[in-house]
């Protein structure tokens, strides 16, 4: 039963990373920052192995169990939005997007991970290509990092930003999906360049680079903001607008560890408008 009281809903389809940085925990934490009743379905479980330079251990949820949670948030509850993350084999994705197809979603956010570490080369190559041919046709936004730009848009390299804005362009052609291409830290310069596209607005979204280095869980979060205020109403620029923002943030205060990475801090933006 729903009430006017009832906040927004998304629902995130994702793997779990054990150490909470990146993966279904930053998404259902930046859902939650951002006001947003979240759930999930559980696609993969990843960890990474500290003792073998912290690769990537990779064990995917059997298809039914994954079609099973499907079944349930989706009857639960009216979604106002929908983020894919990791879904790591062909037989997930042929799963979730069967589930997509019937329910089509206002928003379906995807983050598309294209590599999926831990994998055997030919599986992930596989995985990839279901992706492409399944997947993106679905999508109404697509967050590609870097790399995945270069695959979606096939160009041969991304070095400025004009590049980045040609890939996105190129990725909204293939796709007709609204394009937040993230450059991140991968372009030079002093900034931190992003690049919004959907087909008649192209605006370059950009915040100081911190310490020039790539932080656990930023492009995670940055899907998962723009699901966010895409199911509380905002336009698509002001969603990708108001998700730079809290990934800036969360990267400016982010999380220190053991490991050979830092992760980002979901909490950050709230962090600094209680200090400011």
């Amino acid at each position: 039963m729903t009430t006017s009281t009832n906040p927004p809903f998304a629902l995130t389809v994702a793997g779990n990373e054990a150490t909470g940085g990146a993966g279904a925990q930053a998404d259902l934490k930046t859902f939650q920052e951002l006001g947003v009743f979240g759930s999930l379905a559980l696609t993969c479980i990843v960890s990474f192995d500290p003792n073998n330079d912290w690769g990537h251990r990779f064990v995917p949820v059997d298809p039914q169990v994954i079609a099973d949670q499907l079944e349930a948030t989706t009857s639960a509850y009216n979604l106002d939005a929908v983020k894919l993350g990791m879904l790591g084999t062909p037989a997930t994705i042929d799963v979730v997007a069967k589930a997509m197809e019937e329910l089509k979603p206002k928003h379906l956010v995807l983050d598309p991970v294209l590599i999926c570490k831990g994998q055997e080369p030919g599986a992930a190559l596989d995985t990839d290509e279901a992706l492409k041919s399944k997947i993106l046709p679905l999508a109404t936004f697509v967050t590609p990092n870097h790399f995945e730009s270069l695959s979606l848009s096939g160009m041969d390299s991304i070095t400025t930003v004009e590049d980045l804005e040609e890939a996105a362009k190129r990725i909204h052609e293939r796709s007709g999906a609204v394009v937040l291409a993230k450059g991140g830290v991968r372009l030079d310069g002093p900034e931190a360049v992003d690049v919004y596209h959907d087909g008649e607005t192209t605006e370059i979204l950009s915040a100081p680079k911190v310490e020039d280095v790539a932080v656990a869980g930023a492009g995670c979060t940055m899907a998962a903001a723009v699901t966010a205020e895409l199911a509380k109403g905002l336009s698509p620029l002001e969603a990708a607008r108001a998700a730079k923002e809290f990934v800036s943030a969360g990267i400016r205060q982010r999380i220190t560890s053991n490991a050979p990475f830092d992760a980002l801090w979901q909490g950050g933006l709230a962090a600094e408008r209680a200090i400011g």
